[in-house]
């Protein structure tokens, strides 16, 4: 601390340093008064909402909201309202978690729900149907319920890429062993040099629930086509 006041006063003589606590203070106060602005926005509007939940590595469920409206100028915007850990991923549970925040941001209008195509999702617009239908339900929430169009061409995907497993997994072996050590991976790219290849992007690893990351892995794998054979012939 006392070296960056040193060069704030060398950078800058007139400038007043303020404590950690002011800045502190100032940031919580901007944010009290962004979220009065947002809520202020919001509490008229008819919106849509999406809701993502999903497991991280450490086997911590999350769940993220987003609010989509048109403003006055006919102006898509979105804004991420809630991003928290969630007990499991029953429908109910999720359903309670997104009603608490659209009661907490005074939302009463909500025109549809897009969410992943999952059965506990079901159970979640049921919950949210019953909540939401009085008193300023769309249609008696009969269209309430959207299905995610990029999961259901991700499930779509999968199944086909089901039939090449024994294809994929093999380069996804390949990838992962070479970056699962950082040792490994400086003596892949002592091979990336020796075969002189130029490419900026790193070999990745797919995701199951990404079937674009399945497309990029094996997009990179073929341009580290010749490292990949000099590495597990020499090494």
């Amino acid at each position: 601390m006392k070296e960056f006041r040193e060069y704030s006063q060398d950078l800058k003589p007139l400038f007043k340093l303020r404590s950690r606590w002011t800045v502190a203070r100032d940031c919580l106060q901007i944010f009290k008064e962004e979220l009065y602005k947002l809520k202020n926005v919001l509490k008229n509007q008819t919106v849509s909402i999406t809701n993502d939940t999903w497991q991280s590595i450490q086997n911590i469920n999350y769940s993220c909201l987003t609010v989509h409206w048109v403003d006055e100028t006919w102006v898509l915007r979105k804004k991420i309202l809630n991003f928290c850990p969630i007990a499991n991923h029953k429908g109910v549970t999720i359903g309670k978690l997104v009603y608490k925040c659209l009661q907490n941001w005074g939302i009463e209008k909500v025109f549809t729900v897009t969410v992943d195509n999952a059965s506990s999702n079901d159970g979640e617009i049921r919950y949210l149907a019953t909540m939401l239908r009085v008193p300023h339900a769309f249609l008696d929430c009969k269209y309430l319920h959207l299905r995610c169009c990029a999961h259901i061409i991700n499930l779509v995907v999968r199944d086909e890429l089901e039939q090449h497993f024994s294809s994929t997994i093999k380069i996804q072996n390949a990838v992962k062993y070479v970056r699962s050590s950082g040792a490994r991976f400086a003596t892949f790219l002592e091979c990336v040099e020796k075969v002189k290849i130029n490419c900026s992007k790193k070999p990745s690893l797919e995701i199951d629930t990404r079937w674009n990351s399945t497309f990029l892995m094996l997009e990179t794998a073929e341009k580290y086509e010749a490292a990949f054979d000099r590495y597990f012939i020499n090494y």
